[in-house]
């Protein structure tokens, strides 16, 4: 009695064979589930595994074999694989069979009384009523039918032999939720396929397209790397500096890239910027003027996020931002050597610079400030000490200052602009750099920053440079400079020697011996390829002393470098024509720190040190281009899956037959009610009109 959906699949009256069984199989509703089950699972895999990332990072992450196995599989691009691709085309075939199949017998069972029962069946109901009634046959049909329709029912009156049936249903549009809902994955599909990047694989294995994996100039990139203006879907990234404009787009592919030429150029005026206070950005915009190819029309606009323009069917978003060649001045120190002379070096953030024969600097990022918390005090120091002597790493504890401290306060300071580098040899061996403009008070003391780092991956050590008198890190380049200059040692070291032992007969023995040690502590300090620093230090003291002595013998022996140090910083000083400092708290704390500053510095692995000094910002825009012709299908199919669920869950057919015979003098009458549901609410309506049909007028 019910043309509900079946499970089965379209039967093919011809002679079965092949095609017959293909088309039962892809029309049915139980293959079509199975498709999408598989598709769920595969969504899963695509949400879990990161899609379209650079293939070095899958090999990283997953290692040679998986890697390959995995790329087999298509698992890193899951949503234009073939497999996937394919299955979603079944899906749509599939759906669309089960649709045609069903639509038809489901709007033919809306339309239908259901006229053709007989009493026999309408005793078999579950829910069914019979009473006697003194109107006749007729008159009871008539008001049954009018007490019917004032319960919402469209009901409808048919003359048996020897009885009359009322006929009535109400609900019968519960059927177009199935053929909604079902017509709503159809057109969510193909949506989602017209916007997916299946017409650019087309256009990759029909069209020879290819991804470039090279660098350069945009305008030297050939030609097969480059889809046309009439590419129907895409979604690409822009990149704009300030006052410079743009009609190319890059969409990133797993092997490289491809150029997606627009149909319009975009200028960036100017680029707008807010932050909040713990440093995140609050607000940022783009003031753009975007000019038609074709047409030379022009719009002036402001993009923000969530704010695109659309222009000639493609939307232009605010992505994000980035530095777009900030003009950088900087003064270099020498970090190797006797030499103390700084230098003047300029950059351009995104470009490279020649330091000399052997070097390079490439100029990788600038930012104006940064807003870290400091709290955690938290400066990782560029040496490790590894493998030192614990009586001896006790004693040189309160010089190695530099160490990471560790704090739980939250304390959010704007540290100043920065500037990271990367600094490549001849072997194109690079290590990064980070270095802060302006000094960093840390600990109670003020130093500059220079971050190092040998990868990416890795978190940057900084070493500490103390502030002089003069606010700079002149004073610290003269010491290290020093330290590094054999006659100057040996000045220091007699100094010392004649401050701590005045001359005597007595003394002088002891003062060439005093003045031997400080000498040694130098050398040792300022070290040789395979050691220096206190590390140094320390390997001296566990070769050349007993271990039960070594704690002593190290105290001593700091005790001598910390003065020929303070010695040695005040030749420096005269050697550059500057006065004595004062021997004071301040420039105790100044040495100490600047010694430990010098023990980390044979770690930095850089001959200079690049102080910014000068900048000039630019910044860039990046947008985000799209194209998407199959939005408003997704949007259409998403509004039928609502009216179908809708329809489906609260839309109830249900059907109410009155089978009624007798003659002019009374009439008797048998109801039946049905529904595909049975819910309270069912039960409720039934005896509602259990109890209202019987009623006299």
């Amino acid at each position: 009695m019910s043309n509900a959906p079946t499970t089965s699949g379209i039967q093919l009256r011809h002679r079965r064979g092949p095609v017959a069984e293909t088309v039962e199989l892809l029309s049915s509703m139980r293959f079509a589930i199975a498709l999408f089950v598989v598709i769920i699972f595969a969504a899963i895999i695509g949400t879990i595994v990161q899609q379209s990332q650079p293939m070095p990072n899958y090999i990283n992450q997953f290692g040679p074999f998986w890697f390959e196995v995995f790329n087999k599989l298509g698992l890193y691009a899951i949503y234009s694989s073939w497999w996937f691709v394919a299955m979603c085309g079944l899906l749509v075939v599939s759906t669309s069979l089960c649709v045609v199949h069903n639509t038809p017998k489901m709007l033919k069972d809306m339309r239908s009384w259901r006229e053709k029962v007989r009493e026999a069946s309408l005793n078999n109901f579950h829910h069914k009523h019979h009473w006697q009634s003194p109107l006749a046959r007729a008159a009871l049909a008539g008001q049954t039918a009018q007490r019917l329709g004032h319960a919402g029912y469209a009901a409808r009156i048919v003359e048996k032999e020897g009885a009359t049936l009322v006929t009535a249903k109400r609900g019968a549009g519960n059927k177009f939720g199935y053929i909604f809902a079902h017509s709503a994955i159809v057109v969510i599909l193909v949506g989602g396929m017209l916007d997916s990047d299946l017409p650019i694989r087309f256009q990759q294995w029909l069209l020879g397209k290819t991804a470039f994996a090279g660098s350069g100039l945009i305008a030297d990139v050939p030609a097969q790397h480059r889809l046309g203006v009439h590419n129907p879907t895409y979604r690409g990234n822009i990149a704009l500096p300030e006052g410079t404009t743009g009609n190319t787009a890059i969409l990133a592919r797993p092997d490289g890239v491809l150029l997606q030429e627009l149909p319009f150029s975009i200028q960036l005026k100017k680029f707008d910027i807010d932050f909040y206070s713990t440093g995140m950005p609050k607000l940022f915009a783009s003031h753009v003027t975007v000019r038609s190819n074709e047409s030379g029309k022009s719009v002036d606009a402001v993009i923000e996020v969530n704010k695109p323009l659309i222009f000639e069917g493609v939307a232009i978003y605010q992505s994000s931002f980035e530095d777009g060649g900030t003009k950088l001045k900087l003064v270099g120190y020498p970090m190797q050597g006797a030499g103390s002379t700084s230098f003047a070096m300029q950059g351009e953030v995104n470009g490279a610079s020649k330091l000399d024969d052997d070097y390079s600097v490439e100029w990788s990022d600038f930012r104006p400030f940064n807003v870290e918390n400091m709290g955690s005090q938290d400066a990782r120091a560029v040496s490790k000490g590894e493998n030192l002597n614990e009586s001896i790493a006790r004693s040189l504890d309160k010089q190695l200052g530099s160490a990471a401290k560790t704090a739980h306060s939250k304390d959010l300071k704007n540290l100043g602009p920065s500037v990271q580098y990367k600094l490549r040899d001849k072997t194109g061996q690079a290590r990064e750099f980070q270095n802060y403009m302006q000094p960093v008070t840390m600990d109670g003391e003020t130093f500059f920053l220079s971050g190092v780092r040998a990868t990416p991956a890795d978190p940057f050590s900084y070493l500490r440079i103390p502030v002089d008198d003069e606010h700079s890190v002149r004073d610290w380049m003269r010491l290290r400079a020093a330290l590094q200059d054999p006659a100057l040692r040996q000045k220091a070291a007699e100094r010392y020697a004649a401050l701590a032992m005045p001359k005597s007969k007595a003394g002088d023995t002891l003062r060439a011996q005093l003045e031997g040690s400080a000498l040694k502590g130098l050398e040792i300090f300022a070290g040789d390829a395979k050691s220096a620093g206190f590390f140094a230090i320390s390997r001296f003291l566990q070769d050349k002393v007993p271990q039960a002595e070594q704690t002593n013998a190290a105290e001593i022996f700091l005790k001598i470098l910390n003065g020929s140090m303070w010695e040695l910083w005040q030749v420096a000083r005269e050697k550059d024509g500057k006065p004595a400092a004062a021997m004071d708290e301040a420039h105790g704390r100044f040495l100490q720190q600047a010694t430990n500053a010098l023990s980390d510095s044979f770690f930095y692995g850089a001959p200079v040190y690049l102080q910014l000094d000068e900048f000039v910002e630019v910044k860039a825009s990046v947008f985000q281009v799209t194209r998407s012709p199959g939005k408003t299908l997704v949007y259409i199919g998403c509004l039928l899956l609502v009216l179908g669920v809708f329809a489906m869950f609260y839309i109830r057919e249900r059907r109410v037959w009155v089978w009624i015979k007798g003659g002019e003098t009374g009439a008797e009458a048998l109801m039946a009610m049905s529904t595909q549901r049975k819910t309270l609410d069912f039960e409720k309506e039934f005896k509602e009109l259990k109890e209202k049909l019987p009623q006299s007028a």
